[in-house]
């Protein structure tokens, strides 16, 4: 029985055919490769030592069992025989030994060939010929390394190989190198490093990188961490609707669609059916999901589409019972972030150097009239109710991590006239509100608010914003039947993650990132 050779296409990669030649793998031009024989028999029981196998189409049956590469370093299977399947990274031929390394996520592993009586040069040579990135398959004996191996986890074993097999081809023209996308930020040397771009127009390649692996590893953790925090709280997980008839947050920056007779807009938050959730009676929920901006904003920290978590309270006697919640809810985050996930931090520090992130319990927080006090103390003109432009964020994130040596802070009582139509007013001063935004490092990660829950007070404050009464009117009617006073926030994911990490732009936290220049892969 044979190895099939046969790639899709029908073609043998030039590569590898000086080594296939001489045990006749070379694959016949009349005939169809044995597939049959193969799943017959189970992989292990081919009898050549290395080729290409058959398409994979579950054809095997039972197969061997394979050990994954980060559980090699587990002592009982020093001196024993593993399969083991990953992508070859590097390889290289040195006299009669064939070193190569197979890598899968943050782990790789050396594996040597020797010339010997069952091992042949020509199988030296196939190895050689295997293109970099593809999927491979081995069959060897897991051994202590005399030497720590460099770039290698784990450094201290290697496999002495007895069979290659190769799954899946890769072409032999990669668009990047894996190599290069891997090279920290601040690396002096004269080796190539790969651009913003053609790492995103090859995100499925670029994203195969260790730092990569580590970056959304722990950004799922942020949100298995929001989830399982206000589960425990009594929050109820919902789904809201992505498709609305009227923008959700007031003004122009929504994404049009088709929508039978009529036009729909892609939501740019759940706020209403948040809310709506609350008049329905349950009490706390959340939800995490796609939301849209139609902002052409070409920034480090904008997306046209983005992750939000959101939440909503009801809540008794006061709005802060809410923020005191969210802000405990963060702290719960970073703590669990820092003990869970040290190792991918340390992956990612690497490769993009920061300083780690420090936050206070219980949170900072101050009111906007004292962060609008800290900035003109350091020199700028500000007015009472101006926002806060984006360079003036980062500098009171600045002055705070001075005078509290601390990155995470809650800014308190905004003006109302620069909040959401549906933001509470400050029941003392009319000119400012109940609404406060969560920040880290100097960027704002979340914007809240106590919401009007009275429909008048409602309807005259979204006349006041400009918007059409008429399109909201199943909205501002789910407060007519009676509504308890509750509060809530909106969370950017890709920003909590990017933040946390001291990473330099959002597009490094959005696995597939939209913007107003890109809309694909």
């Amino acid at each position: 029985m044979e190895v099939a050779v046969a790639l899709p296409d029908g073609k043998t990669p030039k590569k590898l055919k000086k080594g296939m030649e001489k045990l006749s793998l070379e694959p016949s031009k009349h005939e169809e490769p044995s597939v049959l024989t193969v799943a017959e028999t189970g992989i292990q029981d081919i009898p050549k030592n290395f080729g290409i196998l058959p398409l994979h189409q579950s054809q095997y049956g039972d197969g061997p069992e394979y050990v994954e590469l980060k559980d090699l370093s587990r002592a009982d299977l020093v001196d024993q025989y593993v399969w083991i399947r990953g992508r070859l990274h590097r390889s290289r031929m040195k006299g009669k030994l064939c070193f190569f390394v197979l890598r899968f996520q943050d782990y790789r592993v050396q594996n040597v060939l020797s010339v010997n009586d069952i091992t042949p040069k020509e199988m030296l040579n196939f190895v050689a010929g295997i293109t970099k990135e593809s999927i491979v398959d081995v069959y060897g004996c897991v051994k202590k390394s005399p030497v720590m191996i460099e770039g290698c986890n784990p450094s201290t074993l290697e496999i002495h190989t007895e069979r290659v097999y190769v799954v899946s081809t890769a072409v032999p023209n990669l668009p990047l190198q894996i190599e290069d996308a891997m090279r920290p930020d601040d690396d002096e040397t004269s080796l190539s490093k790969v651009n913003q771009d053609t790492r995103l127009d090859n995100r499925f390649i670029e994203l195969r990188t260790p730092v990569n692996q580590a970056i959304y590893r722990l950004e799922a953790g942020v949100v298995r961490f929001f989830m399982d925090y206000l589960t425990a709280a009594g929050f109820v997980n919902i789904q809201a609707p992505k498709m609305i008839s009227a923008a959700s947050e007031g003004g122009a920056n929504v994404f049009k669609v088709s929508y039978f007779s009529g036009d729909a807009y892609l939501a740019q938050s759940p706020q209403f059916y948040k809310q709506m959730a609350i008049t329905a009676d349950f009490g706390r929920v959340f939800t995490v999901g796609a939301v849209f901006r139609a902002e052409d904003s070409n920034t480090h920290r904008h997306l046209t589409e983005f992750v939000g978590l959101d939440l909503e309270m009801a809540f008794h006697n006061h709005y802060h019972e809410v923020v005191d919640l969210i802000a405990d809810m963060f702290v719960n985050m970073f703590r669990g972030l820092q003990r869970e996930y040290d190792e991918e931090i340390k992956t990612i520090a690497k490769q993009y150097k920061s300083e780690p992130f420090k936050f206070l319990e219980p949170t900072l927080r101050l009111s906007y009239k004292e962060g609008i006090q800290m900035l003109r103390e350091a020199g700028w003109e500000l007015g009472d109710f101006d926002d806060l432009s984006t360079p003036a964020e980062k500098f009171l994130g600045r002055l705070v991590k001075q005078r509290y040596d601390t990155d995470f802070y809650i800014l308190d009582k905004f003006p109302l006239d620069i909040r959401a139509f549906y933001t509470m007013p400050d029941p003392k001063d009319k000119k400012y509100s109940n609404s406060y935004d969560f920040y880290m490092r100097g960027e704002e990660i979340m914007s809240g608010a106590q919401r009007i829950h009275d429909p008048d007070l409602l309807t005259e404050r979204a006349k006041f914003h400009g918007v059409e009464i008429d399109k909201i009117k199943s909205y501002i009617d789910s407060f007519r039947y009676g509504c308890p006073p509750h509060a809530g926030g909106g969370i950017g994911l890709e920003r909590v993650t990017m933040l946390f990490l001291g990473l330099d732009n959002i597009r490094k936290t959005s696995m597939f990132p939209r913007d107003p220049k890109r809309l694909t892969p």
